[in-house]
């Protein structure tokens, strides 16, 4: 195996060393440049809006205001975009499962005609910029085609193209060719369908792929921001992305650090508990025996 450094030189005391010098160094400048960010956010909340005002600015608050969160919460009305937010998440969780587990499973498995002209397609997409797609895509929400319904202001014109989903696809379809042929063909000869091998037999061995497809589901619906502030023009149904952008010309600066703090909880805490189970998923390309 080729690796930057030769097992020769890592055996050498001058070469460990350097190794593991520059191995520290990188890995603590990564940490610095997500971290940073999120402690900036959250020592800023519990700030008051002068000290945030004083140039130079300074790291720690005088003195620790927590109440700044409960007052954001309030200040903004955040229960209420909140609910909308999980109500999103869910939705496009649901939604995406529903579409992208039996499209990979079909190309996967059932071998379509022009299957792999199918996934090329889909994978080409992941070549264009996302703000190619956004005049295409809401031109197809405003006048949906076939129905003719106009989908703004609902939770559908986020669900819907969320379920187009290339990266999740490709995703599942690498695990689900994994699986081996001669255990759904044992099952079609006991009289199962290609539905009941799906869901009796498919979907039972896929779980470490389909919880990281639901992580990564959530995460992007929690967090997208461009999307959801063109289709979500009635306040009552934003979500927090787009709410917290309405309220910060006159909200104070600290408060609104707070919201983001609060925003960005949930996301935090998900990975914190699912990191594992990303990993696990990412990486498994074979069954155990």
């Amino acid at each position: 195996m080729r690796t930057l450094i030769s097992p020769w030189a890592l055996k050498r005391n001058h070469g460990r060393i350097m190794y593991w010098l520059v191995f520290t160094l990188v890995a603590a400048l990564f940490t610095l440049v997500f971290v940073v960010p999120l402690v900036w956010m959250l020592l800023g909340a519990m700030k008051t809006a002068p000290e945030l005002a004083r140039n130079p600015p300074a790291l720690l608050p005088e003195s620790a205001n927590a109440g700044a969160f409960r007052e954001a919460w309030d200040f903004m009305d955040l229960a209420k975009y909140f609910l909308n937010t999980v109500v999103i998440a869910v939705g496009a969780l649901l939604i995406q499962l529903a579409v992208q587990v039996p499209a990979a499973y079909a190309l996967s498995k059932l071998r379509p005609v022009l299957g792999k002209w199918v996934l090329g397609l889909m994978l080409a997409t992941l070549m264009l910029p996302a703000s190619a797609l956004l005049v295409p895509t809401y031109l197809a929400i405003t006048d949906v085609p076939v129905v003719g319904v106009n989908l703004v202001n609902s939770p559908a014109a986020i669900w819907l193209p969320a379920a187009a989903n290339a990266f999740n696809i490709y995703l599942l379809k690498r695990f689900f060719d994994q699986i081996p042929t001669d255990i759904l063909d044992a099952a079609r000869i006991d009289g199962a369908g290609s539905v009941s091998t799906m869901v009796r037999i498919v979907l039972p061995l896929s779980r470490p792929i389909i919880a990281v497809v639901s992580i990564f589901s959530v995460v992007a619906a929690w967090k997208d921001f461009i999307w959801p502030l063109l289709v979500l023009q009635n306040p009552e149904v934003q979500t927090l992305s787009v709410a917290l952008q309405r309220f910060e010309p006159d909200t104070p600066i600290n408060l609104m650090l707070a919201g983001l703090v609060i925003a960005s909880v949930p996301m935090v805490v998900a990975f914190l508990i699912f990191q594992r189970h990303i990993l696990a998923g990412l990486t498994a390309g074979s069954l155990k025996g």
